[in-house]
């Protein structure tokens, strides 16, 4: 490799710089189950009513095109840009095309998401929305046929404890992603700030996934308890972001002291050297190539804090909520962040829980939900605090004139949890132990993706 072409720590920086012009974007990613409609467990991916035959027909319904690794069908791509692609153990990930007002992207998600649940039900298939799918067991996730898939099993099956949870956290848990732009090193330092501390706080709101292989755990969030024992060296509270005079260096530092899982050789995902990405930055691969940001950013792909910092800022901490809530989780983040007046309220709300505190917090939200509390703080006043100021946030972009009115309604789900402290996950058990008869299909029909158009039933 040449000295032009060599990765230095300088070119890392090259994935944090904004293009000029930069607008404040949002983008979603929904992750929802793919099971059978009887018994609620994850439908294979081969076969004539499994998820590869599911994804071609798909594409062909919707006038997309199948994206496939080697010979496998493993997305599709809508002539608007959005996707449809599977997540390691077959889930059905939606992901938008992002844009300027959220209520856009919301319809867009919302009318794509509707229209694969008609085609799955073709199949017997339900589009199941939620945080976990609760009736795949982990030795039963079909695994899809992605090299990256046994690279990465292998991987955490050789870090011990730190790796136990790893085929539950890549194989049954489900969450709503958002995108945020960020215009500067300056302005994401600043939405770091906020992030970093208000999502574990904000997660509370969203507990839901008290039930994994038939059985009640008695936790508000089995999905957040999998992904806090998950590789805690790339997942977690960004604690060290929050000290002060940290700067775009500090999160290099970090990333480049992890190892890297695989990288791309020919097309395909192959293991990399087990070495921090630093060390392969200088010695190579040991089969004489070296690193390109290419990789690099493939690298930033493999490690999952609360708060993913790649391109765009990936809030990723909260559990999935049932159909048709989807759109609470990016609206809150929406509202907190790209008002610059209720931006700073927020962050100085959140400004004195230390990275000690909010990793205590986050265990014991997975068990107490919105009774949490956060050092001195109770988890249900910090969240109600901040439900107020991200309405404020919408109202402020709806008086501007970047989005519509009905972007506020998608608040008043989590205003109805915070006020009553019952929260999804408590709604979920109480259903599943009485009116659901503990019974999948019931289930399944409860919390599915409807195929006839309405919202559903949800939770309410």
């Amino acid at each position: 490799m040449s000295a032009e072409t060599l990765l230095t720590r300088e070119r890392l920086t090259e994935t944090f710089t904004p293009a000029p012009g930069r607008t404040e974007l949002v983008g979603i990613e929904v992750e929802s189950g793919l099971v059978g409609d009887v018994t609620g467990e994850s439908i294979s991916y081969h076969g004539k009513r499994g998820a590869a035959t599911l994804l071609g027909t798909l594409a062909s319904e919707l006038h997309g095109e199948p994206v496939s690794v080697g010979p496998h069908i493993i997305g599709v791509q809508l002539p608007s840009g959005a996707m449809f692609s599977l997540e390691t153990g077959g889930a059905l990930e939606y992901m938008s095309v992002p844009r300027v007002s959220l209520v856009d992207v919301i319809n867009d998600t919302r009318n794509d998401l509707l229209q694969a649940a008609a085609v799955a039900s073709t199949f017997d298939v339900a589009v199941l929305s939620g945080a976990l799918l609760p009736f795949t067991r982990t030795q039963d996730i079909p695994w899809i046929p992605k090299p990256r898939v046994e690279v990465m099993r292998n991987y955490f099956k050789r870090l011990g404890e730190a790796g136990k949870y790893a085929d539950a956290v890549m194989g049954v848990t489900l969450s709503t992603q958002t995108s945020l732009d960020y215009l500067s090193e300056n302005d994401l330092m600043e939405k770091l700030r906020l992030h970093i501390p208000a999502s574990p706080i904000v997660s509370a709101l969203f507990v839901d996934s008290p039930i994994s292989s038939y059985v009640h755990h008695r936790m508000q969030s089995l999905r957040m308890h999998y992904w806090t024992r998950f590789d805690p060296r790339r997942c977690g509270v960004l604690g060290f972001m929050l000290r002060d005079g940290a700067s775009l260096d500090d999160l290099i530092d970090w990333a480049t002291g992890l190892p890297m899982i695989y990288r791309s050789v020919g097309g395909s995902h192959v293991e990399a050297p087990d070495r921090p990405f630093g060390e392969l930055m200088r010695y190579g691969f040991g089969d004489g190539t070296w690193p390109t940001l290419a990789d690099w950013e493939l690298h930033l792909s493999q490690v999952w804090p609360h708060v993913r910092v790649r391109r765009t800022l990936e809030l990723r901490a909260s559990d999935g909520l049932p159909w048709p809530y989807f759109s609470a989780s990016p609206a809150v983040w929406v509202g907190l962040t790209y008002d610059r007046e209720t931006r700073h309220a927020a962050s100085v709300l959140v400004s004195d829980l230390t990275p000690r505190l909010l990793e205590r917090s986050v265990d014991e939200i997975v068990t107490n939900g919105l009774d949490a509390a956060v050092g001195p703080h109770l988890v249900r006043e910090l969240a109600s605090e901040l439900l107020r100021l991200s309405r404020q946030g919408l109202m402020a972009r709806v008086a501007s004139g970047i989005e519509h009115a009905e972007i506020l309604a998608y608040l008043d789900p989590l205003d109805e949890v915070c006020a009553s402290g019952v929260t999804f996950a408590t709604q979920c058990f109480a259903h599943w132990s009485r009116s659901l008869n503990r019974d999948p299909k019931d289930y399944v029909a409860r919390y599915r993706l409807p195929v006839d158009g309405s919202l559903g039933p949800g939770s309410a």
